[in-house]
Formats: C-alpha cells, sequence, structure tokens
C-alpha cells in the first residue's frame, strides 16, 4: 500500500484564518445542535443552543438554505489536539440544501442551487441551523436525480472510501480487498467502490443479519452476482479469519485491508461487543507483515495508512483534487454504483437522542436529519 503524508497541523492556520472578504453584516441569533464537554472528555451532552449567526453573504461565501443533516461520531481527541475545543462545539457537518444567495467572489453556485458539503472542522455553525454560511469550496453540486437524504448520507463515508481506495491505495481489477465489520455505512461503500473498479472484495460480520445483508447486496447494473465474494461471520468464534482468507484467495492473502474494527486491546480488557473482532496482529499477518520488524514492510514496499478525512479541509494544497472526489461520490450515488446504508429521517426534535447514540456507536445505520 501507499501513502500520502497528512499536514494537518502545519496547515490548521490557512483553514482557521481565512481571509474575509469586506465587513462582516449585523449578526443576528440562530438555533442549532451543540455538544458540550466535560473535562474528561468523556461526558458528552447534546443541547440546542443560540448562536450568533452572519444572515448576508460576503467574498466566496454563500448563503445555504439546509434541507437534512447528516451524523458522524465527534472527534473529541482530535479537536483538542488541534485546539479546536470550545465550550460549545457545534454538530452536523454533512449537509445538503439550496443556494438563497451569493457573495461577490463566488465563482461556482448561483441561487437555488442545489448543493451538498461537509462543513470546515473549524465551522462555529451547527448543520442543523436553518440557514448557514458556507465557503463555496466546501460544496459540489447535488445531482437532480439524488434525493437529499442520499447525498447528505453518503458524502463523507464516500470522501473516506475514495481515501481508502485511492489516496492511500490503487485499487484495481485482481486486487483482493478485506474490509473489516462492512456491514456498516463506511463498509458498504467501501465494498460497493471497490466492487466498481473491478476488486475481489472479502468482508467479516458479527451477526447473522449482518451476513444476510452484505450477501444481499448486488449490482444495479450488470451481472448481478454478489458483491461480496466471501462473508466471514466472526461471530461464533469458530471461523479463523487468517485461514479463511486464504483458503478464498488460494494462499496468496489479501492485497488491501481497510479495518472497520481492528481489536487493539488485551482479552481481559476487551468489552464483550469486541470479543469476536480478529486481534491487530491477525489483520497484518494476511499482508505477510510483522509487527514487531518492519523489516518485511521494507521488503514489500508496504504501508500501514490511517483514514483522516479532515485533511482535506485543514489545507487549501489539494483542494481541487477534495471536490473533485465530492463531485465523483455524488456521480456515483446518482449512477446506482453507491447506495447508502441509511436510517429514516427523523425530525429535528430528536436529533439530540440520535446524536448521543451515534456518539456511543449504538446505531448501525447513518443517522439523517431532516429540517
Amino acid at each position: 500500500m501507499t501513502i500520502e503524508s497528512a499536514h494537518a497541523h502545519v496547515a490548521l492556520q490557512e483553514s482557521t484564518n481565512r481571509v474575509v472578504d469586506g465587513a462582516r453584516p449585523t449578526v443576528l441569533k440562530m438555533k442549532g445542535l451543540y455538544c458540550q464537554l466535560a473535562e474528561s472528555n468523556e461526558d458528552i451532552k447534546f443541547l440546542f443552543q443560540d448562536k450568533e449567526s452572519v444572515p448576508s453573504v460576503y467574498g466566496h461565501y454563500v448563503k445555504l438554505q439546509v434541507k437534512v443533516c447528516a451524523f458522524s461520531p465527534l472527534n473529541t481527541k482530535l479537536l483538542k489536539e488541534l485546539n479546536l475545543q470550545e465550550d460549545f462545539l457545534p454538530i452536523g457537518r454533512e449537509v445538503a440544501g439550496v443556494v438563497l444567495e451569493v457573495g461577490p467572489k463566488v465563482r461556482f453556485f448561483k441561487p437555488n442551487d442545489e448543493v451538498v458539503g461537509i462543513l470546515p472542522l473549524d465551522c462555529k455553525e451547527s448543520g442543523l441551523s436553518d440557514i448557514l454560511l458556507v465557503h463555496e469550496h466546501s460544496l459540489v453540486k447535488k445531482p437532480e436525480n439524488v434525493s437529499w437524504v442520499d447525498a447528505a448520507g453518503t458524502i463523507c463515508d464516500g470522501l473516506r472510501a475514495y481515501m481508502a481506495l485511492h489516496t492511500h491505495t490503487h485499487v484495481s481489477a485482481g486486487t483482493t480487498v478485506l474490509v473489516m465489520e462492512g456491514a456498516n455505512p463506511f463498509g458498504t461503500i467501501v465494498i460497493q467502490l471497490a466492487h466498481h473498479r473491478g476488486a475481489k472484495v472479502i468482508s467479516t460480520v458479527n451477526t447473522l443479519e449482518d451476513k444476510t445483508y452484505l450477501e444481499g447486496l448486488r449490482p444495479t447494473v450488470g451481472i448481478r452476482q454478489p458483491l461480496v465474494a466471501k462473508v466471514i461471520n466472526l461471530s461464533d468464534g469458530k471461523a479463523d479469519l487468517v485461514d479463511s482468507c486464504l483458503e478464498e484467495t488460494g494462499g496468496l492473502g489479501v492485497n488491501i485491508v481497510v479495518d472497520c474494527g481492528v481489536q487493539l486491546y488485551s482479552k481481559e480488557d476487551e468489552p464483550v461487543v469486541k470479543q469476536h473482532l480478529p486481534h491487530k496482529h491477525d489483520i497484518l499477518s494476511l499482508l505477510s507483515l510483522d509487527p514487531p520488524d518492519s523489516q518485511f514492510l521494507f521488503r514489500k514496499a508496504a504501508t500501514i495508512s490511517f483514514l483522516n478525512e479532515e485533511v482535506w479541509q485543514l489545507s487549501n494544497m489539494h483542494q481541487g483534487k477534495y471536490l473533485h472526489i465530492l463531485k465523483d461520490v455524488m456521480e456515483k450515488l446518482a449512477s446506482g454504483t453507491f447506495r447508502p446504508q441509511l436510517d429514516e429521517p427523523i425530525p429535528i426534535y430528536e436529533a439530540s437522542v440520535a446524536m448521543e447514540m451515534v456518539q456511543k456507536k449504538q446505531v448501525k445505520k447513518k443517522q439523517i436529519v431532516r429540517l
């Protein structure tokens, strides 16, 4: 595998100190969902608050009327490391809506355009606000045949899938991809993208329900064969991950492993929900790597990469590539290549409870709020 270095800390100032064109207009109050952190960062509360918001556009910003907002877990550790923690952190960064007004320097959008995007990590406004000011470089146009719910619910997982299979690795026909815990929203998009590129996909699950779900995945066009060549059920502890993968690949192993649940702790300390997850050494052994010694990494020119989708908005260095990926995600959603795993949209008054469940990882499907 190959990896590109993430210049997050170096480029933070580029994100947090953007140039503002012109004076800011009078501020008004806007209600949104925010997160209140305790000192330990473990006791997290989600509540609605009134925050100052800018009602008029300026510079490269557009005024967006939010239609739907999708939830992803809040990475409080990353926010602390980047010094972005505040008393109240805005919640809901994956948004889709209609452009109401555009600033004088906006080039890519006009009023009434339907758009989707990911709010920057340093954004002060909640995605559950009725009206947002968003920089045009954080948005792409939504295809007409894609619903608001599908657009917002796919944009972030689609970006992470592209990072896994294109930025950090080069998936192609003939490669074998192992997706750990592939029955979640992110794993589903990874499976669909890998299959679309001609790769053979193997995935693990922890329940019979998840196994049935993955075995039922079929492409929308072409030969309707299963997207997953082999589903390995680890729920009863009978299946051996390494042996199953070697058997499926004729003893060759896999080319790429995308992890959604590797075990990083000892058997004595692990919670019940993680008991059947493979240990990280088992995963590495599938790539013929030696964890205590990186000599095999050197011999195979292999790499262990980390998925951090925030790096795209912490620097303008790869802004064009970032927007190209978001556009391609929407195109694949429009063509039916991507079929996200979404829950039924919920009303805004249930947003705080839903976000609490998302943060505790108590939901399997992507949570969407319809405004």
